[in-house]
């Protein structure tokens, strides 16, 4: 197990290595410039702008200059918030972020699971054509449309609801409902077609004929090997959310780090761009590492290389 985490610690920072170096360089190949986006500066600034930035350098510098930083763990300093360093947007965003992304996976998880079991458990039934139709429509629906359905109903029509801002409980409801909709009918789907698979095997068959009760060979025995696919998912789960979250932000007006992300491409400030991408590629690699031994826990006939 040891030897696997720290292979799978290595693999996780050379991806990571790749996506800063591609990032990096990308970001040099985009037409124009970061400074060059509002009112064109005078001859001088520019070229103090570039010397402080060091744009004035071979790119071969710029970019060992970059990765130096960065090996230190230091992202940067915006190039459109005077005196503020990319760490600190992180630190500021990243936990907004977190608690709406944190929120819909918990959410998703905790319906998904039990809805998409029940469907398995009454297949063919008409409860189990409701509950793969809903589940279809989340799928296909994107979250901005639900987030804009979400705000002409329940903000715009009934008023219950904010619809900006993230100051109290009642702001997070919107934003994480629209948030969830698409993992939580995912799931559903994927949870109902592994327990189907599941229900099908001998053990299952033997477990009913020795008198298991249906709740307990269902919840007990099923469930186990059943959920393992769900549990896979999360890791692309969370890349969604991190992604979907984005949008969301955007259009519930949510002070978190999808927000300073967009912001900072269509301003093109190159070191939020980075940090930001860097710092949500560390998150992912993490998270598929935290997956991987989940996995190894929940089913220990699995062999970790």
């Amino acid at each position: 197990m040891t030897k696997y985490i720290i292979k799978r610690i290595a693999l996780g920072l050379l991806t990571v290595f790749i996506v800063a170096t591609l990032t990096f360089f990308l970001m040099r190949l985009v037409p124009g410039g970061p400074f060059l986006s509002e009112k064109t500066p005078s001859a001088a600034t520019l070229k103090a702008l570039e010397e402080k930035y060091h744009f004035n350098e071979p790119l071969s510098v710029q970019y060992r200059i970059y990765m130096e930083n960065l090996v230190k763990g230091d992202f940067g300093v915006s190039m459109k918030r005077k005196g503020t360093t990319v760490n600190d947007i992180i630190a500021k965003g990243f936990p907004v972020s977190a608690r709406i992304g944190g929120l819909s996976i918990l959410i998703s998880f905790c319906i998904g699971v039990p809805i998409g079991t029940y469907a398995a458990y009454k297949r063919g039934k008409f409860i189990d054509k409701i509950i793969m139709f809903f589940a279809t429509c989340g799928i296909a629906v994107p979250s901005f449309v639900v987030s804009t359905i979400l705000l002409i109903v329940f903000s715009g029509w009934l008023g219950w609801f904010p619809s900006f801002g993230l100051t109290t409980p009642l702001h997070y409801v919107m934003p994480v409902t629209a948030l969830c909709v698409y993992p939580t009918a995912y799931i559903s789907r994927l949870m109902r077609s592994s327990m189907l698979d599941v229900l099908g095997q001998d053990y299952m068959r033997t477990a009913k004929a020795k008198g298991v009760g249906q709740f307990s060979s269902l919840f007990k025995h099923a469930l186990r090997n059943s959920i393992l696919p769900v549990v896979t998912y999360l890791g692309p789960l969370l890349a969604y959310t991190v992604v979907g979250s984005f949008v969301i932000e955007k259009i519930f007006n949510i002070p978190g780090l999808g927000r300073d992300f967009i912001s900072s491409i269509t301003s093109r400030d190159y070191p939020v761009i980075m940090g930001t991408t860097v710092f949500l590629a560390l998150l992912l690699v993490a998270i598929n590492v935290v997956v991987d031994i989940v996995y190894k826990i929940i089913d220990p006939r699995i062999k970790l290389k």
